[in-house]
């Protein structure tokens, strides 16, 4: 019995690291401030058609409204209350989007706020997207209820309040971040009410978390939490299916708190991921992309088996939460794409693409003073709907990089190759590198400043194939470059230094 109940628990533990995804899709999406009636459409015309495995969503619940026009993107992460009314639109809205979604096997990942509630300075009244009663100042949120009992205040060890040494676990994880209330989460009356109001998302039918700030709640706290959360509803997912875990743990090293601590619970966010990434494509401190032969744990990154990785995410692409200025971003899109690509190709962790929108930045002393400005928005405060072009981007400042061509196409890469070796390595020593995966897919990389012409072995059965980033296969054709593979495995790649992408692959469902 006694060794029964050990598999029973290491059971459930472990599938919490599993995304639940569809099989043969592996790749999710963040759909950073989207509205839920574009997301529902979104699944439909294109994540699902594309083989994309979910979208982690915004804040779902009631949330702080700043006034007009001033509607800056992080007042999603001040919640008032756990009702289901945001800006991107109210609980049917939420509903029908999961539904449509789940039923296409595009799953929803629900970015949670339970470290806290507003800040301090939130003041009084109805200003919250529910229109909920709050009065930060008293500690009193009705509409869950939390009262000043429910609060870290009194546990603190600062005079501030606030953190003021992050080499301190206790302050980090007691004390109010920039000033937001911070719940008591080991008193079982809040972990209670937090437990209810994930379980609720888990009944309506989403796949699991990104548990935010988590660096700043104790684990046994969050075990405590996703131990009493339910498996996930069976019109759509297996009897016995964990909710899938994933917790923002920021740790570039030399802080008092470490990813280790986290890795027991669910996946955890690898930051530093992305600012070396970025580092070795944007050629600096003398990196090269020939080191990344042993990318992953050879790096010091966690094991990739518990590992959710990305490029950048919705803090750090504005120069704040880990990385500063080697993130790569949409704003720098040849090398964005480039990275990105890597990613998508290397079989590490499990992959976040960022979708995101534009902003009018404006530097003052190195730092973007406009890097709070909310979504695209209607002369009301309301979020814009996102259109889409003819040419299947995205309208009216929404960037889309999920569905820029060569973005969109290795996500597809990825599902092809999924479950195959690292494979066939090759490098110059320099910035040129190449690997495959398997005999499935093979990708090729010129991030030197001169021309490429190199014969590879890639591993893969002999034929034509369309490059799926400067094209892709359509009918019986390849709208961009074509790649022939010899019977024995080689194929000639020719790839310029001045090229839109400086990179190509080809997989087994390209071939001609």
């Amino acid at each position: 019995m006694k060794l029964l109940l050990l598999f029973v628990c290491i059971g459930l533990s472990s599938a919490q690291f599993n995304p639940n995804t569809r099989a043969g899709r592996t790749t999710i999406v963040h759909l950073f401030e989207w509205r839920w009636d574009d997301i529902a459409a979104e699944c439909e015309r294109f994540l699902g058609p594309n083989g994309f495995g979910g979208v982690q969503v915004s804040p779902v619940n009631d949330h702080i409204v700043l006034n007009d026009p001033w509607r800056p993107w992080w007042q999603r992460y001040q919640p008032i209350s756990y009702k289901l009314c945001s800006r991107s639109g109210n609980e049917q809205q939420f509903r029908d989007m999961v539904t449509r979604c789940n039923n296409v096997g595009v799953y929803i990942y629900v970015d949670a706020i339970i470290n806290h509630m507003c800040g301090q300075g939130g003041g009084t009244g109805t200003h919250s997207s529910c229109g909920s009663y709050f009065n930060a100042g008293a500690r009193d949120f009705p509409s869950v209820p939390y009262s000043n009992w429910d609060f870290n205040d009194g546990k603190c060890r600062t005079g501030s309040g606030e953190i003021e040494n992050y080499n301190d676990a206790y302050q980090v994880r007691d004390c109010r971040l920039v000033g937001l209330l911070d719940l008591a989460l080991e008193k079982d009356y809040v972990r209670g009410k937090i437990a209810d109001f994930l379980n609720n998302l888990i009944n309506i039918g989403v796949a699991g978390f990104r548990l935010d700030a988590a660096k700043h709640m104790w684990p046994g706290d969050i075990k405590a939490i996703t131990d009493r959360l339910n498996n996930l509803n069976t019109r759509w997912f297996p009897g016995g299916t964990r909710p899938f875990i994933f917790q923002e743990v920021i740790d570039l090293g030399g802080e008092g708190i470490s990813f280790n601590e986290y890795t027991g619970i669910g996946r955890v966010t690898e930051f530093k991921y992305g600012a070396r990434l970025g580092n070795i494509i944007r050629k600096w401190n003398g990196e090269k992309l020939s080191y990344v032969r042993n990318w992953g744990e050879g790096w010091g990154f966690m094991s990739s088996n518990r590992a959710l990785v990305f490029v950048d995410n919705h803090d750090n692409q504005r120069g704040h939460g880990a990385g500063g200025a080697s993130i790569l971003t949409f704003w720098d899109a040849r090398l964005y794409k480039m990275g990105v690509g890597f990613m998508l190709a290397h079989p590490y962790g499990f992959a976040r693409i960022m979708s995101s929108f534009r902003w009018n930045r404006n530097f003052v002393n190195g730092k973007d003073v406009n890097d709070w400005i909310g979504p695209p928005s209607n002369g009301d405060g309301s979020t814009k709907s996102v259109p889409i072009n003819a040419d299947s981007t995205c309208g009216d400042n929404w960037v889309c990089e999920h569905r820029w061509r060569q973005i969109k196409n290795m996500a597809i890469f990825r599902n092809v190759v999924d479950g195959q070796a690292f494979t066939n390595w090759w490098d110059n020593g320099s910035n040129q590198i190449a690997f495959g995966r398997g005999n499935r897919g093979f990708i090729v990389f010129n991030n030197d400043d001169w021309y490429m012409d190199v014969t590879l072995n890639t591993g893969l059965p002999a034929g034509t194939y369309c490059d799926v980033i400067s094209g892709q296969k359509e009918g019986s054709r390849c709208t961009g470059r074509q790649i022939t593979v010899a019977s024995n495995g080689n194929a000639r790649f020719q790839i310029s230094n001045q090229d839109e992408d400086s990179f190509a692959a080809i997989h087994v469902d390209a071939r001609l």
